[in-house]
């Protein structure tokens, strides 16, 4: 089965978008090629933006730029995109409420080799606790280049988490349905629900031979939008659940873990299980390796799983 990162995705969306509609403004920090702009660039090189290694002020102007009408997709590694520049994201796009599309690629323990300092393991907490932010993790191909349009059509602010490492599609032409906002249910099950979003959705379908073995059927839910939150499908699919699981590429604290905890808490109380990093900073090493190491992968979910139902 061909692979595509979902950065990759995001290339091919944003360059159909900018071929489409001159209204759209596509910004870089130095890194063209990695995040794949570079494919909006050969299409509209007067509409795209090397702002260089400065995010801050990249934020700054992709705020001027929206102000005036423009729809903008400003774009840099998830760890500098959110990292560096949360002051200007947070007082000049957020606060003012401006059509900025934030994407921050190479998110994540798979950036791999590049180590700490390159893997944002806290950006979606950071970006999902600003007002008027929402913020979308896509799973695949297919569901990337979904979002990507799909926020060029919904007004205001939005960060899109994506990935560096080239991933399994989840879904066919056939199988594919969407909604910005709303989760898609991959499998019906019982007694357990697990929650995914990003990469980790390919790591839950992995684990379902194994649970399988274990007796475990779970209904497996893909959660591209993290904020706002599904919260009638989650209410709705959790009612019955015995234990409720989230899996997510990120720290436990503030992300998707955190948002299904939140909302559970206070209308519908379950038994939980976050598989996330849990406090800890990613070292450098292979994606898989690392996807082991720090307990993500489908061999660990399955292990996890049952251990929490035993328990």
């Amino acid at each position: 089965m061909a692979k595509c990162a979902t950065r990759e995705a995001y290339g091919k969306a944003l360059a159909e978008l900018v071929r489409e509609h001159e209204n759209i403004l596509v910004l870089d920090a130095d890194l063209t090629k990695s995040t794949k702009t570079s494919m909006a660039q050969e299409v509209a090189p007067e509409r795209h933006f090397n702002m260089g290694i400065a995010e801050g002020n990249m934020m700054s102007v992709a705020a001027g730029m929206a102000a005036q009408g423009d729809v903008v997709y400003a774009s840099s590694f998830a760890m500098f995109a959110t990292g560096r520049a949360f002051e200007q994201i947070r007082n000049s796009i957020a606060y003012p409420n401006l059509n900025v599309k934030i994407c921050g690629t190479h998110s994540g323990i798979t950036v791999g080799e590049d180590g700490a300092s390159h893997q944002a393991i806290e950006d979606i907490a950071i970006m999902r606790a600003i007002p008027n932010m929402r913020v979308f993790q896509p799973c695949d191909e297919r569901e990337t280049k979904a979002v990507i349009k799909a926020v060029y059509e919904s007004k205001g602010p939005c960060y899109v988490r994506l990935g560096r490492l080239a991933v399994e599609d989840v879904y066919t032409d056939e199988t594919f349905k969407f909604e910005l906002g709303k989760g898609n249910v991959i499998r019906e099950g019982k007694d357990v629900v697990i929650l995914a979003s990003g990469y980790m959705v390919q790591q839950t379908v992995g684990a379902l031979e194994g649970l399988a073995a274990k007796g475990i059927t779970p209904t497996v839910i893909d959660i591209h939008s993290i904020k706002p939150l599904d919260e009638e499908l989650i209410l709705e699919k959790c009612k019955d659940a015995k234990l409720v699981v989230t899996c997510e590429e990120h720290t436990v604290i503030g992300g998707l873990g955190s948002a299904v905890s939140e909302l559970l808490s206070t209308k519908m109380p379950r038994k939980m299980l976050m598989i996330g990093l849990n406090d800890t900073f990613g070292e450098s090493g292979t994606p898989v390796a690392l996807m082991d190491a720090y307990g993500l992968d489908s061999k660990a979910i399955v292990e996890k799983v049952s251990k929490a139902l035993g328990e």
